[in-house]
C-alpha cells in the first residue's frame, strides 16, 4: 500500500509567514506629508485634465466671451483712445486684464462641484480618507487652476490672433502660468467658503453672480488705478484681481509692474483661501 499523503503543517506563529500572506498582515508604510500631500494635489489635477479630455464644450463656449471683449471693447476703445495705456494700443493692455477675467469666472464657481459632490456622497468619502482637509481642498483648488491655465492658453491664442504684440519668452510663460495657478487658486477657494456657509447651489450661484463683475470692475483689468476715484483706489488695493492683472502685463507686455509684490500677494491670498475653505469644508459635508 501506498503511505498516506502527509498532511500539511499549520504555519507557526514564530516562523515567517508565505510570501504572499505577509503582504497582506504587514500594513503599507504611511508616506510623509510632504509627499502625500502633493500626490493628492497632482491627482486631483489629473481628474480635472480628464474631464477636459472628455468634454471640450464648456472650454469652447467660454472662449467666446474674452474673444467678443478683445473684439468689440478693445478695438473700439483702441480708436476712442480715452483711457492711458501708457502709450500702449488699448487692445494690447486689455488682453493681460481679460486672461485674469475668463479665468476668475471659471473659479469663481468652482463650489458648485463641490455642492454636487456633497449630493452625490463623494465629499463624504474623500473626508473619511486618511488625507487632510487642507490637501483635499489644495488639490481642488489647484485642480480648477489646470482648468484656469487651459483657458488662459485659447486667449492667449485669440489674443496673438487678433495682432495682440506679446512677449513669448518661455520664462515670461513660466511666470504667466504661475500667475494665473495662484489667482484661480484664491477664487476656487473664495467659491468653496461661500460654498461652506451657504450650502446650496442656487445661494452659491447668486452671489458668485453677484461679486464677479464688482471685482472685475474693481481692478485694473480695463483701465490703470491711477485713473479710479480714491475709494476705488482702495478697493482695488485689496482686490487680488488686481495683483494677477498686473503680473500678466509686466510678463506678456514688458511694461513696468510689480512681479515680487504680486507674486507675494498672491501666494498669500491662495493660503488664506485653502485655510478658509479647510475650516469650512466640514460643515459643508453636515
Amino acid at each position: 500500500m501506498s503511505a498516506a499523503p502527509a498532511t500539511p503543517q499549520p504555519a507557526s506563529a514564530s516562523g515567517p509567514a508565505p510570501a504572499g500572506l505577509g503582504l497582506l498582515l504587514v500594513p503599507p508604510r504611511s508616506r510623509p506629508a510632504w509627499r502625500l500631500i502633493p500626490a493628492r494635489v497632482a491627482a486631483m489635477c489629473v481628474v480635472e485634465l480628464q474631464k477636459l479630455r472628455h468634454d471640450r464644450t464648456e472650454l469652447y463656449t467660454r472662449a467666446i466671451q474674452p474673444a467678443l471683449w478683445l473684439l468689440i471693447f478693445g478695438e473700439t476703445f483702441t480708436r476712442i483712445n480715452v483711457i492711458p495705456t501708457g502709450g500702449i494700443p488699448y487692445r494690447d493692455y486689455l488682453a493681460p486684464g481679460i486672461i485674469a477675467q475668463s479665468t476668475m469666472f471659471i473659479a469663481i464657481f468652482y463650489g458648485i462641484h463641490i455642492i454636487w459632490e456633497r449630493d452625490s456622497g463623494v465629499l463624504t468619502k474623500l473626508l473619511v480618507t486618511p488625507t487632510p482637509r487642507a490637501a483635499l481642498v489644495a488639490g481642488k483648488a489647484f485642480a480648477a487652476g489646470v482648468k484656469a491655465i487651459v483657458q488662459a492658453v485659447v486667449v492667449v491664442l485669440i489674443a496673438a490672433l487678433l495682432g495682440v504684440a506679446l512677449d513669448l519668452n518661455p520664462l515670461h510663460l513660466l511666470g504667466v502660468l504661475v500667475a494665473v495657478l495662484l489667482g484661480s487658486a484664491f477664487f476656487s477657494c473664495l467659491s468653496v467658503t461661500i460654498a461652506g456657509i451657504v450650502r446650496t447651489r442656487d445661494r452659491l450661484l447668486g452671489i458668485g453672480q453677484a461679486i464677479t463683475m464688482p471685482l472685475f470692475f474693481a481692478s485694473n483689468a480695463l483701465y490703470p488705478t491711477s485713473a479710479m476715484p480714491g475709494w476705488l483706489q482702495a478697493v482695488s488695493a485689496i482686490n487680488p484681481l488686481t495683483y494677477e492683472v498686473d503680473a500678466l502685463r509686466g510678463l506678456l507686455l514688458g511694461i513696468p509692474s510689480h512681479l515680487p509684490l504680486d507674486f507675494a500677494v498672491l501666494i498669500v491670498a491662495a493660503a488664506a483661501g485653502i485655510t478658509a475653505a479647510s475650516a469650512l469644508l466640514g460643515r459643508l459635508a453636515r
